[in-house]
C-alpha cells in the first residue's frame, strides 16, 4: 500500500508499548542525505484547552514505526528515551514536587 503524506496527516499515533495515543500526524522528516523519511512527527497535545499554547511536538524515529494503517500508525516507542523537556514560561505553575 502506498499513501502520501496528505492521507497520513491527522491519523491517530498509538504507542504499542503502552496503548497511550501519542497525537496525531503534523508532518514527515527527511534526510536530505540519503533521500529517505527520518522521523515522524506529532503534534503535541493542547495545554489547558490550548489557552496555554501546546506541548512540544513528538519526533519518533521512522525506525519505530511498526504499521502505517488505514486508520491510525501504531509505533513501539520508548518515552523514556526521549530528550528531557526545556522548561517553559509557566513551568514555575506547573511544578512537579
Amino acid at each position: 500500500m502506498r499513501c502520501g503524506l496528505g492521507e497520513l496527516q491527522g491519523k491517530p499515533v498509538i504507542n504499542v508499548r503502552d496503548g497511550c495515543r501519542l497525537g496525531a500526524v503534523a508532518d514527515l522528516e527527511f534526510d536530505t542525505d540519503t533521500a529517505r523519511v527520518a522521523a515522524l512527527l506529532v503534534r503535541g497535545r493542547l495545554r489547558l484547552w490550548g489557552l496555554l499554547g501546546r506541548q512540544e511536538d513528538l519526533e519518533i524515529p521512522w525506525e519505530d514505526i511498526q504499521v502505517l494503517g488505514e486508520d491510525a500508525v501504531l509505533v513501539k516507542w520508548d518515552q523514556a528515551a526521549r530528550e528531557p523537556r526545556r522548561k517553559g514560561r509557566f513551568s514555575w505553575f506547573f511544578a512537579e514536587e
